[in-house]
């Protein structure tokens, strides 16, 4: 029926802008914790750990290097929480669906802004649960909506890449309550109000989002949500049998092709493509955690202790990350657009997608190094370009994680191999804290040497874009034989 399609035509739209809009508030703010650690310690929280000194000259200053550090132990936490609870969030999410998963991540979250609101100097340590409770919700909220490229075919890896800067860019959320606070408004008011916005999360998880999964490739006429018109396709087939089986929405997304059907998860985990993919996202995203985590004190450094001139870099850094979610959608459409050149005879779709792949992956490597090289130099004024290197990396790392785990497996495995790759990253990327240990003891507080060990370490992520461009190469050679040997 006429009304019913553009009734469903209204309906995806209003699905992919809620979500973008979702992802851009809401899902990553916890990145945004050097705009919040400002408002923190003007608030007092871990004040107590502030300690007299005197300097060699006689002159008395007070030593703050304890209090950072427990702010990096707070973000190290939750960073870690973010990525290593990704794997059961994705057993839970392929196992049980949107709704369950949405409704999981939407308890977290609330329970997080609400320790937000109620924490004080007095309970510092309420910190450590409440911003890891959102950073866990607010991937939630991420890998649910991911599923929504599926609705739009051709551009689906630049929604993924969108949504993925979306919740790079929903970093600012914490510099517009820092801004809020110094006009007067209190962090409890901010974070009761972000509490209250669980209710249009619930909207959309029973209105606008699948009980199941959205399937790739679509189905035609396919339905989701609460809707009023009957969808072509029947809820249910009863086979002859009487057994009942389910429906498309009922099924995690479909593959390509059954080569990719047939392989386990557990081959997934032990290729070659997801021990290299680990590694490509495990030492960048080591290099954006502290650059994330020390920027405070790093700034600190570079401005003699300047209090409005840190406020302005870190202002500075928070507006950069609104920029995310214009920089992601590059690598989708990067993907999109290699992806439609016309294929050698015989190449498969799943070969095109590798193919389209590899010039993301290059092109995220490249922009770490050089984002490295720019954090790694101590020369205030260039700390507003390594702002934008990071913001373009980040965004192009996140989304082309998602993307290339969508395209180079079963998307059946989706939600447990994105999983697993966010908590086997996490788990290096606890190295971040010791780094931060030697830089405030051994090196007084100088991060040269540290910067310099992690330009080197991200030399491995080139690896990567150089495995699965051999494979491609292979793979087009062995099919140009068969091609030679069946003609002959």
């Amino acid at each position: 029926m006429p009304g019913c399609e553009n009734t469903l035509g209204v309906r995806r739209l209003l699905t992919f802008a809620t979500g973008l809009v979702e992802c851009l508030c809401f899902a990553g703010v916890v990145f945004g914790w050097a705009s919040l650690v400002f408002v923190l310690k003007t608030e007092g929280f871990f004040s107590s750990l502030c300690v007299n000194t005197t300097e060699v000259n006689a002159t008395h200053v007070l030593d703050c290097s304890g209090q950072d550090e427990q702010f990096s132990l707070v973000f190290t936490v939750a960073s870690f929480m973010n990525n290593f609870l990704t794997l059961p969030n994705g057993f839970l999410f392929d196992r049980f669906g949107t709704t369950v998963a949405r409704l999981f991540g939407i308890f977290l979250y609330t329970m997080g802004t609400l320790m937000m609101a109620f924490s004080s100097s007095v309970l510092s340590n309420l910190l450590f649960p409440a911003l890891s409770l959102l950073a866990v919700g607010g991937v939630l909220f991420l890998m649910t909506n991911m599923q929504v490229g599926n609705l739009f075919g051709s551009r689906r890896s630049t929604i993924i890449t969108l949504y993925n800067g979306a919740f790079d860019s929903s970093s600012a959320l914490f510099l517009i309550i820092k801004l809020l606070h110094e006009s007067g408004i209190s962090l409890r008011d901010s974070f009761l109000f972000l509490s209250a916005c669980s209710a249009i999360h619930l909207l959309r998880t029973f209105f606008l989002m699948p009980r199941k999964f959205i399937p790739y490739p679509l189905p035609d006429h396919y339905t989701y949500g609460i809707t009023c018109c009957k969808s072509k396709t029947p809820s249910a087939i009863v086979a002859a049998n009487g057994d009942t089986q389910e429906t498309a929405e009922d099924r995690p997304t479909d593959t390509d092709g059954p080569a990719k059907q047939e392989k386990s998860f557990r081959e997934c985990v032990l290729s070659r493509f997801f021990m290299w993919h680990l590694l490509w996202l495990s030492v960048m995203q080591l290099r954006h955690y502290l650059f994330i985590g020390t920027l405070n004190p790093m700034l600190h450094r570079l401005t003699a202790g300047e209090p409005s001139l840190v406020s302005q870099y870190i202002n500075a850094f928070a507006f950069t990350q609104l920029c995310g979610v214009l920089c992601a959608p590059w690598n989708g459409l990067i993907m999109d657009r290699l992806k439609g050149k016309p294929r050698a005879e015989g190449e498969s779709e799943g070969e095109a997608d590798l193919r389209a792949s590899v010039l993301s992956l290059f092109l995220t490597a490249l922009q770490c190094l050089l984002f490295s090289i720019c954090a790694a130099t101590p020369y205030l004024q260039l700390q507003y370009f390594t702002f934008i290197l990071q913001v373009v990396n980040r965004s192009f790392l996140y989304g082309g994680n998602a993307a290339f785990i969508s395209v180079a497996f079963p998307s059946c495995h989706f939600g447990k191999l994105y999983g697993l790759v966010m908590a086997l990253s996490a788990v290096f990327s606890l190295l971040q804290y010791p780094f931060f240990a030697l830089v405030k003891g051994p090196l007084d507080g100088d991060p040269l040497y540290v910067n310099i060990a992690l330009t080197l370490l991200s030399l491995f992520a080139f690896i990567h874009p150089l495995s699965v461009y051999l494979h491609c190469r292979s793979v087009a050679s062995e099919r140009a034989k068969s091609r030679a040997v069946a003609a002959s």
